[in-house]
């Protein structure tokens, strides 16, 4: 990848039959409907794409016919997370071959009793920095219960070759953002926030430079960061007032069933149906969602009609 990535490069879902069955077709639309979206990148398999309810031969399918489908139209991050680090680089590999522009990884973990000392996360991330040529997203989220410190960060950084994008989801996340832009200096190339940008205007404030929210409205978001870049703080500050209930409600309503809720109401997807042991929202959750986002007019609402 020659650019550096900044803006949004948001998650694609993963659309499944009412059966539970993935729905290829359906993941084809999803890219597409994205890339109408006006993103800056796409990344898939992340834990918004319900990547732990997948098997290894679906991964395999949605990685090749994604990367396939969207053909360089815009990059494709490949999220690779696993606690086996065997795993992690037989995935990033594999997703390098196919044509991927970045992979993004979480720490290794399974569990709040299995996490690795910070010599095994530092070794983690070295042996998929050794394998592959492409850069490497660490995101550092509190579901995998590892505490990522601001010098290990640093550190992989600075001696990691292809470690240099950051998705940061932690509490209080625009400091974190700002000691790590800091300390590592130009070995921090993307510094992100996630939560579908719930806190993006902290987070810009503190340095970032993008953000990975979903697939719902990132058409809408987009334009927070790119003015507030520009130095539109005034602009940036409007678009943000317009988009936060809608980002409020996913984030602390619904989760990662809003933009497959908004992409079946759009005619993007037949089905928003969720893998059990997640159960869909509820009526009431479902109705202000669908609400909030045709107040906003977002593109995934009426982009299949």
């Amino acid at each position: 990848m020659k650019d550096v990535l900044t803006g949004i490069l948001p998650v694609a879902p993963t659309p499944f039959f009412d059966d539970g069955r993935v729905d290829e077709e359906g993941m084809r639309r999803v890219l597409d409907c994205m890339i109408d979206q006006g993103v800056d990148a796409i990344c898939i398999l992340a834990n918004y794409s319900e990547q732990f309810l997948l098997s290894d031969e679906e991964r395999a399918t949605l990685t090749r016919v994604s990367l396939e489908h969207v053909n360089g139209r815009v990059p494709v991050i490949v999220t690779i997370s696993h606690f086996a680090t065997e795993i992690v680089v037989k995935r990033a590999k594999e997703a390098q071959a196919l044509g991927a522009s970045m992979v993004m990884m979480m720490p290794p973990y399974h569990g709040v009793g299995l996490v690795p000392a910070e010599a095994g996360i530092y070794e983690h991330f070295a042996a998929v920095s050794d394998a592959i040529s492409i850069p490497i997203m660490v995101q550092d989220a509190p579901l995998s219960g590892c505490t990522l410190t601001v010098p290990l960060l640093v550190r992989m950084a600075k001696e990691l070759e292809n470690v240099s994008y950051f998705k940061m989801e932690t509490p209080f996340a625009a400091d974190k953002l700002a000691a790590l832009i800091e300390q590592g200096g130009e070995h921090i190339v993307g510094p992100f926030d996630g939560e579908e940008a719930v806190t993006l205007l902290a987070d810009l404030d503190a340095g970032c430079t993008g953000t990975m929210t979903s697939a719902l409205q990132p058409e809408k978001i987009r334009p927070i960061v790119v003015d507030y870049r520009a130095g539109n703080i005034d602009a940036a500050l409007d678009q943000w007032r317009l988009c936060l209930p809608l980002i409020n409600h996913e984030n602390r309503q619904c989760g990662l069933r809003a933009a497959k809720t908004v992409m079946q109401a759009g005619g993007v997807i037949r089905s928003d149906y969720v893998r059990h042991p997640l159960k869909p929202m509820s009526q009431r959750t479902k109705d202000r969602l669908l609400q909030l986002s045709k107040e906003l007019d977002v593109i995934a609402l009426k982009w299949g009609k």
